[in-house]
């Protein structure tokens, strides 16, 4: 090639082409995700009873993939546990859950997987089988009594009311690919 002149690169093997093909043909939906809403109060009611009630916290609500494991249970409590969302004397959020020693509610949420793409009605085909979605929320739970003074939940395939009073509001979207 001569000197000054530059190589034409075809379309379809531009970076900024890979990066868009990569990111939407990537398979949907196939990580742990979480809702994290931080709430100075939040219950959950089945039945019209209070099965779960917090005070000053965060508000959990998991969804379980296909895909999950308890690496990525494990991936997504810690950052729950450790991310700082609480405000510090500053009025900064420098304060984790842990630091304010705050509580948990956690309510297993399989419509974090409805894929609503295409149609009218959402498709649930990525989220885990009942089985495994609450093994890995029941193992979620477990490993967050570890480390906090209260724990709360929902009740697993209930019909629920889930109130709460946000505080912020601060609402947080993770999952444990990263993806946001």
């Amino acid at each position: 090639m001569e000197k000054g002149k530059s190589e034409k690169v075809a379309p379809f093997i531009r970076p900024t082409f890979l990066l868009f093909h990569f990111f939407h043909s990537f398979p949907f939906n196939l990580f742990m995700r979480v809702v994290l809403q931080r709430v100075s109060r939040a219950e959950v009611l089945v039945d019209d009873k209070i099965v779960g009630k917090i005070g000053p916290g965060i508000l959990v609500l998991l969804g379980v993939s296909d895909e999950d494991s308890e690496k990525e249970a494990i991936y997504l409590l810690e950052k729950t546990l450790n991310l700082r969302i609480f405000e510090d004397a500053a009025a900064k959020m420098n304060l984790s859950l842990l630091d304010i020693k705050g509580e948990l509610l956690v309510v297993s949420q399989f419509t974090l997987y409805g894929d609503a793409r295409k149609g009218r009605r959402p498709s649930f085909i990525k989220a885990a089988a009942p089985e495994k979605a609450n093994k890995l929320y029941e193992f979620f739970v477990v490993e967050a009594r570890k480390q906090i003074g209260r724990v709360e939940t929902g009740r697993f395939q209930a019909m629920m009311k889930v109130e709460l009073l946000g505080d912020g509001p601060v609402t947080i979207l993770l999952d444990s690919e990263k993806l946001f």
